[in-house]
C-alpha cells in the first residue's frame, strides 16, 4: 500500500488546486510546500500585484478627482503603507488557502521533495524533522518557474531586481528602468510612475506586450507615454554598469547606442521552470527542448504515473493554466479524461488600461491564411465608458469570414479584464457574430461594446 494516493510537490495555484480536486475525489493526498502556500501567485505575483495596481489606480483617480466634480486636496501617498497592504493580502489569501487544505483534510508537509526511483512513484521528504521517504500511487508537479537570469544583467536585489524585490522595495526609487514590456514589466512600469517614479521601459521587440495584438499594444503605448513613460521598442540592453550610486543602462537600438541612468532595474525577461534538485531523471521524468517538463494532452511525464502542471510544464506560464492543468490531471487520474485546450486559454494585463484577449490575433490569423473579417468598437462611443471617465480603449473581434464564427477577441480599456470571459465562452461554444449581435446586453455596461462590436463586423453598428 502507498502512503498516499497522491502527492503534490508544489502548492501554487496548480498544486493545491489539483491537491483539493483529489481530495474532493475521495484521494488520500498530501502537499509539499517550501514556502506558503499560493505558490508566486498568492505570495509574490498575481494576487499582490493587483493589490499594488488598485492603490496606484486610485491614487491617479484622486489625483483627477476634479473631472467628477469632487474636490480632493493634498492627495498624496505613503509608499510603506501601500506595500503593506499588498502584503496583508496576500496572507489574508494564504491564509484561505491554509483553511481550503484543512478542510480537505489534505496533509502539509512544509519542506522539499525530491523524485527517486521506485516501483511506484516515490518522494523523498525533507522538513524539519528530517527525511522521511513517502510513497504513491500518483505524483504531481506542480514546482512552477523563476525569473530568468542572464550574465549581463546581473540581479543584486538592491539595484538591479526581480518582480519580487519590486513589491517589497522599502523605498521607492525616484526612477526606475523596466526591462521587457510584457505583463510584469508593464504592470510595475504603471504601478511606479503612477505613484511618481521616472520610468523607462525597455523592449527587445517591436512592440510592447509582444503577445498581444499589435492595435492593442500601439494603445497602451500611446497611454503610457501620455502618462510620462519613455518606452523603447526594437531596443536591446547590452550591459548594466552599477558601480556608482545608481544603474548606467546601456541601449543598443539598431546599432545606435545610448545609455540611460536611473536608481534602481527591474529585469523582466521571461521565467525559467523549476526542474533542478528534485530528481526528474531518477523518476524517468524527461523536458522538452525548451526546459520544461514535456507532458502529454493529460499531463502526464514520460512516468505515466507521474504528471506536471503549471508554469514547470510550459506552455502559458499562468496561474488560471496551471489550475485548469491541475482539474484535467486529476481528473485523467480517475478516468474522467478532460484536456486542456490552449487555445482557449486567455491573457490578461492589469495595467490602465487593461487588456484582455483570447484566441488569435489578427497577425495569427493572417500569418495562418485563415479569412477574416473584424469588428471594432471604441469605448469613447459608450455612454458607460464616458459616465466613469474611462473612454479610452476599444472592443476588436475577430471572425472567421466563411462561416463569421468568433476566432479572436481582444479588449484594452478600463476593467478590460473583467469583461473577456463571455468571449472566452463565446469562442469555445463558436459563437457568430450575429448571435454576439443578437444577445441583449444589459445598458449601460462596457459589456455593451462587445455587442456593438460584433455588429460593426456585420456592417450594422448602431452607436458608431
Amino acid at each position: 500500500m502507498a502512503d498516499f494516493d497522491l502527492i503534490v510537490i508544489g502548492g501554487g495555484p496548480g498544486g493545491y488546486v489539483a491537491a483539493i480536486k483529489g481530495a474532493q475525489h475521495g484521494k488520500k493526498v498530501a502537499v509539499v510546500e517550501r514556502d506558503n502556500l499560493g505558490g508566486v501567485c498568492t505570495n509574490w505575483g498575481c494576487i499582490p500585484t493587483k493589490a499594488l495596481l488598485k492603490s496606484a489606480e486610485v491614487l491617479d483617480t484622486m489625483k483627477h478627482a476634479g473631472q467628477y466634480g469632487l474636490k480632493a486636496d493634498a492627495v498624496g501617498h505613503d509608499f510603506a503603507a501601500v506595500i503593506k497592504r499588498s502584503r496583508d493580502v496576500s496572507a489574508t489569501n494564504v491564509k484561505g488557502i491554509e483553511f481550503l487544505t484543512k478542510k480537505n483534510k489534505i496533509t502539509v508537509l512544509k519542506g522539499t521533495g525530491k523524485l527517486v526511483a521506485g516501483a511506484t512513484p516515490t518522494v523523498v521528504f525533507t522538513g524539519a524533522d528530517g527525511e522521511k521517504t513517502l510513497t504513491a500511487t500518483n505524483v504531481i508537479i506542480a514546482t512552477g518557474a523563476r525569473a530568468r537570469s542572464f550574465p549581463h544583467l546581473p540581479v543584486d536585489g538592491v539595484k538591479v531586481f526581480n518582480y519580487k524585490e519590486a513589491m517589497s522595495l522599502p523605498k521607492q526609487p525616484a526612477s526606475l528602468l523596466a526591462i521587457g514590456a510584457g505583463a510584469i514589466g508593464m504592470e510595475f512600469g504603471y504601478f511606479y510612475n503612477a505613484l511618481g517614479t521616472k520610468v523607462t521601459v525597455v523592449e527587445v521587440m517591436d512592440q510592447v506586450l509582444p503577445v498581444e495584438d499589435a492595435e492593442v499594444a500601439k494603445l497602451v503605448e500611446r497611454s503610457f507615454v501620455k502618462a510620462g513613460v519613455t518606452i523603447h521598442t526594437a531596443t536591446k540592453v547590452a550591459r548594466l554598469d552599477t558601480s556608482g550610486s545608481g544603474v548606467v543602462v546601456h541601449l543598443d537600438k539598431a546599432g545606435v547606442l545610448s545609455t540611460v541612468e536611473v536608481e534602481a532595474v527591474l529585469v523582466a525577461v521571461g521565467m525559467v521552470a523549476n526542474t533542478e534538485g528534485i530528481g526528474l531523471d531518477l523518476a524517468g521524468v524527461k523536458l522538452d527542448e525548451r526546459g520544461f517538463i514535456a507532458i502529454n494532452e493529460n499531463c502526464q511525464t514520460a512516468n505515466p504515473a507521474i504528471y506536471a502542471i503549471g508554469d514547470v510544464a510550459g506552455k502559458q506560464l499562468l496561474a488560471h493554466k496551471a489550475s485548469a492543468e491541475a482539474e484535467a490531471a486529476v481528473a485523467h487520474m480517475v478516468g474522467h479524461a478532460a484536456p486542456v485546450d490552449y487555445a482557449y486559454i486567455p491573457g490578461c494585463t492589469y495595467c490602465q488600461p487593461q487588456v484582455a484577449s483570447v484566441g488569435l490575433t489578427e497577425k495569427k490569423a493572417k500569418d495562418r491564411g485563415r479569412p477574416y473579417k473584424i469588428g471594432r468598437f471604441q469605448f469613447m462611443a459608450s455612454g458607460k465608458a464616458r459616465a466613469i471617465n474611462h473612454p479610452e480603449g476599444f472592443v476588436k473581434l475577430i471572425f472567421d469570414s466563411e462561416f463569421d464564427q468568433l476566432i479572436g477577441a481582444h479588449i484594452v480599456g478600463y476593467d478590460a479584464t473583467e469583461m473577456l470571459a463571455e468571449l472566452i465562452v463565446a469562442i469555445r461554444l463558436e459563437v457568430t457574430a450575429r448571435e454576439l449581435m443578437t444577445t441583449v446586453h444589459a445598458h449601460p455596461t462596457l459589456s455593451e461594446a462587445v455587442m456593438e462590436a460584433a455588429a460593426d463586423a456585420l456592417g450594422e453598428c448602431v452607436h458608431q
